[in-house]
Formats: C-alpha cells, structure tokens, sequence
C-alpha cells in the first residue's frame, strides 16, 4: 500500500500533473447555494466576495440577532472527525466568532496565518497579547482572558480563559498558531506541519469528546482544507486512502478547500509520511525505508547518502523517542557543515597549489632571465 501511495505521488510528480489533478478536483466538485452569505445585510461580514458557507452547511449563532457567520461544519462520518472551517474573524466580528466558539463548544481555536501577511491584515487580533492580557467583546458578551503563551519556533500554544458575561461561566480554549505558513503557499516541509498537527492532537483538541475544534486561516479554505484533509486522512487507514474522494467530501460542506496545486501536492506528502510515521512498527528496515523516503520528502535537494550510517543510528533511536525531525534535521545539517569543511579544504589546497606553481614559474624565469645578464657582464 505505501508503495502504491508512494509511486501515485512520483507519477504525478515526474509527469507534472499537479495542476491537472487540482483542475480535475475542482470541475468535479458540487456547488451549492450559499443565498444567506449574499443579503445585503450580511455583505460586510465577508472578508472575501468570492467565499462564502454553503446554506446547507453553514454554522448558525444562536444567541444573536443576525445567526450569519462564515463558517462551515465539515462533517467526516467516517473518520468521526468535524471541524468548524472559518474565515479569520473581522474587526467587526471578533465577537461573533467568540460566540461561535462558546455555542459549538469549541476546546481549541487552530489558527494557520498570521494577522498581518505581505502588507496586508489578513484576520483581526481576537486575542489578548501578552501586553494587554484580557480583551472585552460587549456586542456579544464575551471576556478573552490569556492564561499562558508557550512560543515554539514555528508555532506558539496559548491557553485561553473564555467567560460568558451573561451567566458568568468561564471555559479553558486552546489556541494553536502555526506562524510559519505562507498565504496559498505550503511549510516548507511537511516535518514542522505533522509536527504541529500532532501536538493538536496530543491535547485532544480533534476527539469526539468536545465540539468542533475552529480552524481558521485568512478564508478559511486554503490552509484551513489542508489541515483538515491532513489530518482526517490519516484518521482513516492512512496507508490506502483515496485522497482526492476524502477532498471532494469536504468540499460538500465548504467551497474551495485547498486553494492551489502545490497545497494538494504538500497534502500528499504530509499524508504519506505521516502515514509511515502512524502505522509502521520500529523494525530497522521499516524504519530505514521510511525515513529515507521522509528525508527526501523534507529536503528534496538532498541525496540518500545524507543518511550514513552512523546517521541511521541516530535516527532510529529518534524514531523511537518521537524526535524524528529534529534529529533528521540535525544529520543533514551535520552533513552539510562536513561537506562546507571539506570543500573550503579542498579550496585552500588547491591555492596552496596555485601559490606553489606560479612561485615555480616565477622562480625558473627569474633564474633564466637574470642568468643570462650575468654571463653577458665583462669578466674583470
């Protein structure tokens, strides 16, 4: 099965055939309508025209006057999964999403973009910073209140006091804020994003035991989908999934999810390797091919030689302890500060080389040259 996952991704990647399958998933998807999302009383709660919830599947507030927010509930009966998908909340939303939170009880917010991306503000702060630890939102009757911040390099885990100022209930959020993802590009491997996506998990922020976790980037639809796709592919058996079905059932629920062919191609790899890292047991040779297969996966310019074997040592030993990325990293790291010795070695012998021959040939003209004027000299 992996082989077969394994050689569908070289095919399409040897061939070039990302855009072609990207075109084909989206000529394949339904539409359906999405008339509340177009009133004219609901157009400035939009941040894009052209993303909008479905009818069928939008998520309703009920304690407000106007139930209309955008987001979608996507419902995956099968990997007994549902995520709430969103636009990242307006300035004149923030309040709305809280709410939405509250009501769908929500135990974490998994936030994929930063607020500001390219110039642009790309979802309003909803959250207190550390500065101002507590925000008020009296449209809708909600305290924020930031209980912890833990920075990683890539993504920071806040823990959030939400309480309901109506009947003074107070609930723990969990805010999950990868940092590193451009606006319709991919992470730049799928290491760091099946890194995070694991930690969500580890919190139990994606079981059935609590409401819909709130995922969100700018629409709600690129990043937001690949996160999603992601993770309920490897809910199911990660080793045989028919990626493209599990993508055109989620598009039932939410327009546009995975906004370009590089996102579905990232997809593909992060299920792959997460696929490997999931189901195989920690057999040298099970792990030897897997890891070899994630190393090219995470640093495609690098050749299988980057994993000596001194290296495969260490790495199976990280398999087991769950460091696999870190130390994969540091091997091709390691490798590469060997090889930048070794080649500036190589470069300084071969000057000392330069300087020794041109000091020859400067040494024999000199001889020649001056010779030949002594033995021209009168002899006294």
């Amino acid at each position: 099965n992996y082989d077969i996952m394994e050689q569908e991704f070289e095919d399409i990647d040897s061939s070039g055939r990302w855009q072609n399958l990207y075109n084909e998933i989206r000529n394949q998807a339904s539409e359906y309508p999405y008339k509340v999302a177009k009133l004219p009383v609901n157009r400035n709660l939009n941040r894009y025209r052209d993303v909008s919830p479905y009818d069928h599947s939008r998520v309703k507030l009920e304690n407000s006057e106007n139930d209309y927010i955008n987001a979608s509930l996507v419902m995956m009966e099968e990997a007994q999964r549902a995520y709430i998908l969103s636009q990242g909340p307006l300035r004149n939303t923030c309040g709305h999403f809280w709410l939405m939170v509250w009501e769908q009880c929500s135990k974490a917010v998994i936030m994929l973009n930063r607020v500001i991306e390219k110039g642009s503000e790309k979802c309003a702060q909803y959250w207190p910073t550390t500065e101002e630890l507590q925000m008020s939102f009296t449209d809708t009757g909600f305290v924020v209140r930031l209980l912890s911040e833990e920075d990683q390099s890539y993504y920071t885990i806040r823990v959030l006091e939400l309480r309901n100022t109506k009947t003074g209930e107070s609930r723990e959020i969990y805010h999950f804020h990868y940092t590193t993802w451009p606006d319709f590009g991919v992470p730049e491997s799928p290491a760091s994003f099946l890194n995070f996506l694991f930690k969500v998990r580890e919190f139990g922020s994606l079981s059935a035991e609590h409401g819909p976790s709130v995922v969100h980037c700018s629409a709600g639809i690129g990043r937001s989908g690949t996160f999603a796709l992601v993770d309920t592919c490897l809910v199911l058996n990660p080793s045989s999934v028919d990626i493209q079905k599990v993508l055109l059932d989620m598009r039932e629920y939410r327009m546009g999810l995975i906004q370009t062919p590089d996102q579905l191609r990232f997809s593909y790899m992060a299920v792959i390797e997460g696929a490997r890292l999931v189901l195989t047991d920690n057999s040298a040779a099970q792990v030897t091919r897997s890891q070899v297969w994630g190393v090219r996966l995470y640093f495609p310019n690098v050749s299988g030689s980057y994993l000596g074997s001194t290296n495969r040592k260490e790495i199976f030993s990280s398999v087991i302890s769950g460091d696999f990325y870190t130390t994969a990293s540091r091997c091709v790291r390691k490798r590469h500060r060997e090889e930048r010795i070794a080649s500036t070695a190589q470069k300084v012998q071969q000057m000392k080389q330069r300087l020794t021959d041109s000091e020859r040939k400067r040494e024999k003209w000199l001889t020649s040259h001056f010779a030949g004027l002594f033995t021209d000299l009168p002899s006294r």
